[in-house]
């Protein structure tokens, strides 16, 4: 039986399986002498998905082909564990958020909740955060979520402004925008 591996070559596929059990009550009602069952083999993966999988902190090789210069490749759900939530807070894009001032373990950090800490030592938005470290909103919102729940970051709301707009600049703002 042969496979195509890639455009003009073929590979053949192994001959040999692996010697049937002879345990009886292994092969459900056929017993443990009936004839082997053989699987159809599909043709090996090529590509990222030939990768084995990697645990949540570990960074994957770049793509392949014209993305080499774009860095290193982690699925927003491996460096949130699958969550899509954060932990009970309400983060808005525009809430601050900074570090608190405790001594923190950094060896018990994972690497991307180190970075956000970092970047926290003085205080920044949830959408800045989101930005420096080019992870997407809702990723850095569950991670925020984990370091507002241990302690290790503070959160406000941003303080609004202390009069609105007067309406005869909004309009010569307007009138402005309209001569253009």
């Amino acid at each position: 039986m042969t496979y195509p591996d890639a455009p003009g070559e073929r590979r053949t596929a192994p001959e040999a399986f692996p010697a049937p059990s002879r345990h009886p009550g292994l092969r459900g009602r056929e017993g443990a002498n009936a004839p082997p069952r053989r699987a159809h083999a599909a043709p090996e993966p090529s590509g990222a998905a030939a990768r084995p999988p990697t645990s949540p902190a570990a960074v994957a090789a770049p793509a392949a082909g014209g993305d080499q210069g774009t860095g290193p490749l982690v699925r927003p759900y491996t460096v949130t564990g699958g969550r899509t939530r954060p932990k009970g807070t309400g983060l808005d894009m525009i809430s601050l958020v900074v570090a608190a001032r405790t001594r923190i373990d950094w060896r018990m950090l994972e690497p991307e909740h180190a970075d956000i800490l970092r970047l926290c030592r003085r205080p920044v938005s949830v959408a800045e955060v989101s930005a420096r470290l080019d992870l997407p909103m809702t990723v850095v919102k569950v991670l925020l979520g984990d370091l507002i729940s241990r302690g290790d970051v503070h959160t406000r709301a941003p303080r609004p402004a202390a009069e609105p707009p007067e309406m005869n600049i909004l309009q010569a703002v307007l009138d402005g925008i309209r001569k253009l």
